[in-house]
């Protein structure tokens, strides 16, 4: 079997962690891969679409394309399958609205045109089902051979708070200044720690700035004592596939986090952590875990078992596995 991957890039985290990391088990059974971020430039996408023929499957992840692209791709291709893990349906939380007829109109067309969609969570999926059956949810999986746990030393005053994330979500943290800042007030202990490449600061906090990197994510992720999971609950943060949440988790990390989309799914409230809808809210569970040492750490534990249930690689590579393998 032979399927050409077009991602976002090599190393984009979607793209590691819906695509890439499966790379191993597929090789392992049968699969030839070729994987190439998307061509840009007419010449290159014509050089590209013109050989998919070549393969059983054409895996596209999240990129939607112009009709007269797609209907090219759809009679060179033998089969699509489409894999996304946003809203891509509609635009950001950073516009006034999440609405848009030019979306929807777009991602109706790719669904079509493919002959399986893998959908990031439950919300994504429903919002394919109006236009094809043939949607599988898959989550963006953890590898845990690369997730230890952390080590729980005795009981410590300096605590850490720990977001992850590319620049565009930053904004969801960045509302929470007035949180950061209160507990600072009341805790001087306390430290923020955001691994992204752009930050800000706090008045009463201390924030620890790191730019990300792939070598020290493990180990970055391992020295937040809480993590936190912002999101606005509206279209768009809904499709949003909790990989901040199931990272922190996945290392023994407690998360408090908005009640929106897939945090609901992952985080079971006061079992792998809180959820928190108001700045009051918030504050009292931050304080909670921020007093009490064997809490986090039993949460933590908690939250660890429930990614390698659910939401590792393992436990994921071969759903993925029997899509190709139906479809060839």
């Amino acid at each position: 079997m032979k399927i050409l991957f077009l991602i976002q890039g090599l190393d984009v985290a979607a793209s590691r962690y819906r695509v890439l990391q499966y790379m191993p088990y597929l090789k392992e059974h049968g699969v030839e891969a070729a994987i190439e971020p998307f061509p840009k430039g007419f010449f290159a996408k014509l050089k590209v679409f013109q050989s998919v023929n070549q393969y059983d499957i054409l895996f596209i992840q999240r990129k939607r394309f112009p009709a007269l692209w797609l209907r090219f791709i759809r009679k060179n291709a033998r089969k699509i399958v489409y894999d996304f893990d946003d809203s891509v349906m509609y635009r950001s939380s950073k516009h006034v609205s999440n609405e848009s007829k030019t979306r929807v109109k777009v991602f109706k067309s790719m669904v079509n045109a493919s002959d399986h969609v893998i959908a990031g969570n439950e919300y994504l999926q429903k919002k394919t089902t109006p236009y094809t059956q043939n949607v599988t949810i898959i989550p963006s999986p953890i590898d845990m051979t690369s997730y230890s746990q952390k080590r729980y030393t005795e009981k410590n005053d300096n605590i850490t708070l720990g977001w992850v994330g590319a620049h565009g979500s930053i904004h969801y943290l960045k509302k929470m200044k007035p949180i950061f800042d209160t507990l600072g007030k009341r805790n001087d202990k306390l430290r923020l720690k955001i691994i992204c490449d752009t930050f800000f600061d706090c008045e009463n906090m201390v924030v620890e700035k790191k730019q990300w990197n792939e070598k020290d994510e493990v180990a970055d992720i391992q020295s937040f004592d809480i993590g936190l999971m912002p999101l606005m609950d509206d279209a768009w943060s809904h499709g949003k596939c909790g990989l901040k949440i199931l990272q922190c988790l996945a290392t023994g990390v407690p998360v408090v986090c908005s009640p929106a989309g897939i945090n609901r799914e992952i985080i079971e409230d006061g079992v792998h952590g809180f959820w928190a809808s108001s700045q009051e809210e918030w504050i009292e569970k931050l304080e909670i875990l921020i007093n009490d040492h064997e809490l986090r750490r039993k949460m933590g534990i908690a939250g660890r078992e429930r990614v390698i249930e659910r939401y590792s690689l393992k436990a994921n590579e071969p759903r993925m596995l029997k899509i190709f393998q139906q479809l060839v």
